[in-house]
Formats: C-alpha cells, sequence, structure tokens
C-alpha cells in the first residue's frame, strides 16, 4: 500500500478528527480512503448516468413489457427451475 501525506489547515483536521471519532473509523487514513472510494463511486455513476442519457431511445415500458418479465420470472421460479 502507497503513503501518501497531506496538509490540512487546522479547521479541517479537527474535522477529520471528530469524523473519525464520532463515525467509528479507527483513523483518519481510514476515513480519507472511504471518501475516496464514495468519490469514485460517484464518478462512476455519472458516467454511467450520462452514457445512458446519451444512448439511443429503447423501446417503452408499458404493461405488455412487465407483464412478460413476470411470466419469464414465474416460469424460472418453478419446481423444476435451476435457481
Amino acid at each position: 500500500m502507497g503513503t501518501m501525506n497531506i496538509s490540512l489547515p487546522d479547521s479541517l483536521k479537527s474535522f477529520v478528527d471528530e469524523q473519525v471519532t464520532e463515525r467509528g473509523y479507527s483513523t483518519s487514513s481510514e476515513y480519507v480512503r472511504e471518501l475516496i472510494r464514495k468519490d469514485q463511486d460517484r464518478l462512476q455513476l455519472r458516467g454511467l448516468l450520462l452514457a445512458g442519457a446519451s444512448s439511443e431511445q429503447a423501446a417503452p415500458v408499458d404493461t405488455a413489457y412487465f407483464a412478460g418479465l413476470r411470466a419469464r420470472a414465474s416460469k424460472n421460479s418453478g419446481p423444476d427451475s435451476q435457481a
């Protein structure tokens, strides 16, 4: 695992220390790692949303679509299914 040292103003260091204590992190590094993971997740979700928004429009989802899903689910959840 790599190491990174960061400098924070006293107010931010105090905030981090409070979060570590209040939210049950064992170290400030654990807290920062969690923030970075959440930011990665947010960026990935944003990319997926943008890709979806720029993709071709699909067929509308209507009652027939859901009826087909229910039929497939019922077929796959019967006694002979391999679930």
